[in-house]
């Protein structure tokens, strides 16, 4: 009898499994160093960054106040939506071209660098000419034709995870930037969507902690998506840096009681302020703990 050929059908009890990390090679901790992002004078990936700023950019007036307030307190990089994906159409979905502009003024005067987020794949180009950061947001994280666009471009990318992503995929889908040519990737968990109702979303920190594990890319944490409640900010903050995240993004609104999106998750400068003392402070005896534990080996 001819010996026969048997071939494992995917997913049947014969067929080895297929991991993604098996098949994420350039984002895996093993492929090379801690990566650092440079991002104008800030440096994502070594002590803590942080990026605030207003959820829109509403007029020239709003965004420049916000900026002040934010540079004052501390921030390393500015924030804001230019163009809004809302879940529906008849919400403010920003001032666009316009938006944007206002927002690289913004930056200039106060010397921040500008992150914001770009929707569609033919927008990379112009918006990398106003922009210092290219966020993909949550809904566009799977979007391949973006991730593919920016990964062809010069500017460093932030990649939110989808509200569903497991943490295989929002890594596979940073693999798409880094295959095209782009090592400039930050990761940001901003919460996904389970059954609960209280907050906005579920700020999953251990996804923070095991990307730690799996990957050498930097990891921020976005508080104010993640559970949707200013009052819930600061707190999660703090936990994001005991996690081990190299930065925040936290929104912040002169007046949040009058923003045009997502009032209620926005902080006041003031707020901001303190939320700043909190977690530099933390940061930094985190970080002299572990100066002190290396110095003791």
């Amino acid at each position: 009898m001819e010996p026969r050929e048997t071939v494992a059908a995917v997913g049947s009890a014969e067929a080895p499994p297929v991991h993604a990390k098996s098949r994420a090679r350039l984002v895996d901790r093993e492929a090379r160093p801690r990566t650092l992002v440079k991002v104008g004078s800030a440096t994502v990936g070594a002590g803590l960054c942080v990026i605030a700023g207003p959820c829109s950019v509403e007029s020239e007036e709003q965004v420049l106040e916000t900026a002040r307030a934010v540079k004052r307190a501390g921030a390393d990089m500015l924030r804001g939506g230019a163009f809004k994906p809302r879940t529906s159409p008849y919400d403010f979905q920003g001032l666009g071209l316009e938006g944007l502009r206002l927002l690289a003024a913004a930056g200039r005067e106060t010397g921040l660098p500008v992150v914001t987020e770009v929707m569609d794949p033919r927008d990379v180009s112009w918006v990398a000419e106003h922009a210092d950061l290219l966020q993909i947001g949550a809904r566009n994280m799977q979007n391949f034709t973006l991730l593919k666009e920016v990964g062809r471009c010069p500017r460093p990318v932030l990649l939110k995870r989808g509200m569903q992503a497991t943490l295989d995929e929002w890594l596979l889908c940073a693999e798409y930037i880094l295959a095209e040519g782009n090592p400039n990737v930050i990761l940001c968990e901003r919460g996904i969507r389970t059954f609960e109702r209280y907050t906005r979303n579920t700020l999953d920190l251990s996804a923070a902690a095991a990307v730690l594990e799996r990957s050498h890319l930097p990891v921020i944490v976005d508080p104010t998506h993640g559970t949707g409640r200013a009052s819930l900010v600061l707190p999660m903050s703090l936990a994001a840096v005991a996690a081990g995240a190299h930065g925040l993004m936290i929104e912040v609104h002169r007046r949040p009681a009058e923003a045009l999106s997502d009032a209620e998750q926005a902080l006041t400068p003031e707020q901001f302020g303190t939320l700043m003392e909190r977690v530099r402070g933390l940061a930094a005896f985190m970080g002299a703990g572990a100066a002190e534990r290396e110095g003791g080996r």
